[in-house]
Parts: structure tokens; sequence; C-alpha cells
């Protein structure tokens, strides 16, 4: 299949490209802060009024860390990348940056086959962007529950999602994933997520807005 599956407004595209561009820049001399938990968490009901929507189309920079179990041959493995993400619905493109090995590489996702394309892979493709990526890099990744998990809201397949006194998610859990989410202040959106598997496979997201 053709490599551009996915097509952008072209302020979009700009946006993107500029992002790209400047986060390795401006990302050192970004902090998180970690939001104050004064009361325990609560695990969230089906349907919450108050939990904000997904989020169908956005545009977030950041970075991205990921660690692999150790195995008879090596010990544990880590890389990480600075990635620009672009979203339309169903439909991504990502730019990574320093990525995780295989140099600079686009990830794209039409609703039904993910392709990816470095110098080092060439032009790879997959039903799904974990396929893909773990095809590509060795690495696993959550990608598909991500866009919820950006939104501040639980994926549809996730169980026992618990919120903190602000009603804001602080973690959730997607069949092997455990995911854990940090707050800026007061923000209903997280700028942090950590996801780990209990095979030692992890992945760190920082998240730009």
């Amino acid at each position: 299949m053709s490599a551009s599956t996915i097509s952008y407004k072209p302020n979009k595209l700009a946006l993107l490209t500029a992002i790209a561009t400047t986060m390795v820049i401006t990302s050192g001399c970004q902090s998180l802060k970690t939001a104050n938990a004064t009361n325990q968490p609560t695990t969230m009901q089906a349907q919450n009024a108050d939990q904000p929507k997904k989020l169908e189309s956005f545009n977030i920079t950041g970075k991205i860390g990921v660690t692999t179990p150790a195995n008879d041959s090596s010990g544990t493995q880590g890389g990480s990348a600075f990635y620009a993400w672009g979203q339309e619905n169903d439909r991504f493109a990502i730019e990574l940056i320093g990525a995780l090995g295989i140099g600079k590489t686009n990830i794209e996702y039409d609703g039904q086959t993910a392709t990816l394309i470095s110098e080092k892979t060439g032009t790879l493709t997959a039903d799904d962007p974990e396929t893909l990526l773990k095809k590509a890099t060795g690495w696993q990744a959550p990608i598909s529950q991500m866009p919820y998990w950006i939104s501040g809201r639980p994926a549809p397949s996730d169980s026992a999602p618990k919120l903190d006194a602000q009603n804001r998610l602080i973690s959730s859990v997607n069949g092997e994933w455990t995911a854990s989410f940090t707050y800026k202040g007061s923000d209903k959106r997280p700028s942090k997520i950590s996801a780990v598997q209990p095979q030692g496979n992890k992945v760190v997201m920082t998240i730009n807005h």
C-alpha cells in the first residue's frame, strides 16, 4: 500500500512539522508537576458525566521512553524518542525523532492498516500499530489505548479505572498493561502516562497538549 495513507489539512501538517522541529529545543526547559492527592482514589463508574470527553482531534508533542525486560541473551534494554502526534478520529500520524534506535520514523494509521517508515527499516505495514511497532523495533506499547488516555479517559476495554479527589483518571488496567496518570495543577488531561506490564515492559510518555 502507499505510505501516504493519511492526509491532513495543510495547517495541521505545518503545525506537526513545526512542532517536531522545535520540540528538541524546548523539551529541556519543560518540567512536570505531580498533583497532590489528598484523598484516597475511588473506582470509576461505567459512565461519568464529569469525565473529559475523548478528543477526536488533537496535536500533541512530548517524549516517550520504552523499556523491555531482560532475556537469556541480554539485560534490560531501553530507548527514547521525541514525538509529534496528530490525530483525526481513528486516523493518526506520529513522527518520532531519535526513534528508539531506528532513526527518524513516521507511523501512520488509517483505521485499518498501520504503516511505518524509517531509514533503517524502510516501509513496513501491519494490521495494527502495536504489531507494527514490535515488528520494527521489538518494543511493546499500548498505542491503541493512548487516544483515550491522552484525553484523560479510560479506553472502552479498560477495567478497574480509578479517580482522584478531582474526578481525574489516575490509574486504569487494559489487559496486561497497568497505566498511571500524572497531571499539572488542576488540569483535567494528563501531562504524563506510565504503563507497565508484569513481564517488565514499560512505557513512559510525557504530553504537551
